[in-house]
């Protein structure tokens, strides 16, 4: 279940490595309390690294709109999948190998960083083929790309998100869906280097100098069980994709260390849960098993309610329905 912590995370831990969109910004708007949270942040000691599977943008791309939302930042202080998929493609390459780049100027940005050299056909047989998303990106480019791997180039995506935020409106494909264009056509997987891969939490942590990092996103399938599988503590907030049922509902790899309702939560400390006679409590708030379902009862900040309830849906035998857990949701007013 999920841990407490008896010092506010900013200082319990010497780097925040935050997701972006859904949990700074959504597009080019500020998330509620991101700005405010962060500086607090920073001002307690804790180091900031923004972590992102968007390998469209260059790291000062990606620095110029944080700052442009509220929140200072350099291009040091950004980690790319593009950036984590050109360290793959250099510790396995020759140094000037020639990489066949499907995606933009990020991917092309970080190449060129780890002396490797971005081409745009198959007709020189590159040795690898790098795949990342690109709103304008072509059947042409996607084209060269399949050619180069049935020829045996090595291929590499930047991450595997099927789908990305769609601003007011569903969700648009990711590069996840787009990856399947190449592997479809030539019958070989790529290999990701993105969230919830390790590649890309093992450079956050290798650029940052991590002793005790936290990840800090707004997604299960991706921050939450990156952070699993890098044997990191995590926090999620409700500020992008997931909502409390959803995080009732998760599976073990995906289950957080923290949770809040947004970036404030790195500014406090949070309560143990403890086991009680039938239940869990967590602050004013107690959840025990009632038949078939759970009730929540108490008093106080709802997301230690939300905290001890998910003690008891994360019990190996509770098997609890939707249903129930929504009802204690509604109790908890979340």
């Amino acid at each position: 279940m999920m841990r407490g912590s008896d010092r506010p995370l900013c200082e319990a831990y010497d780097v925040a490595l935050l997701d972006l969109d859904g949990v700074v910004y959504i597009g080019r708007r500020p998330v509620r309390a991101a700005a405010e949270s962060l500086a607090k942040a920073r001002a307690a000691g804790q180091r900031l690294a923004f972590v992102t599977n968007n390998a469209s943008r260059t790291p000062s791309a990606v620095a110029a709109l944080l700052t442009e939302v509220g929140v200072p930042a350099d291009e040091a202080d950004v980690v790319t999948s593009a950036q984590a998929a050109a360290r793959l493609l250099a510790e396995r390459l020759p140094p000037g190998s020639d990489v066949l780049v499907v995606g933009g100027m990020g991917l092309r940005h970080a190449l060129y960083a780890a002396g490797l050299r971005p081409v745009s056909t198959a007709a020189g047989r590159p040795a690898a083929v790098v795949q990342g998303y690109e709103p304008m990106l072509g059947y042409g480019l996607l084209s060269e790309g399949a050619q180069a791997v049935a020829m045996g180039a090595l291929f590499v995506g930047s991450n595997g998100d099927l789908t990305i935020p769609g601003g007011d409106g569903p969700p648009h494909p990711g590069n996840g869906s787009l990856l399947r264009v190449i592997s479809s056509a030539t019958g070989v997987e790529p290999i990701v280097t993105g969230k919830p891969e390790r590649p890309l939490h093992q450079e956050s942590v290798r650029r940052t100098g991590a002793k005790r990092p936290l990840v800090v996103g707004d997604r299960l399938d991706t921050d939450i069980e990156g952070a699993v599988n890098g044997g990191a503590d995590s926090l999620l907030v409700l500020t992008g994709v997931t909502d409390p049922l959803r995080l009732l509902t998760a599976p073990p790899n995906r289950r957080p260390t923290y949770v809040a309702a947004d970036l404030k939560g790195l500014l406090v400390a949070h309560p143990e849960i403890v086991r009680t006679d039938g239940g869990h409590r967590c602050g004013g708030w107690t959840a025990r098993r009632d038949g078939g379902g759970v009730a929540v009862t108490g008093s106080g900040d709802p997301y230690d309610g939300l905290r001890a309830l998910a003690a008891a849906a994360w019990e190996p035998e509770a098997e609890l329905s939707r249903e129930s857990l929504a009802d204690a949701l509604s109790a908890l007013g979340l």
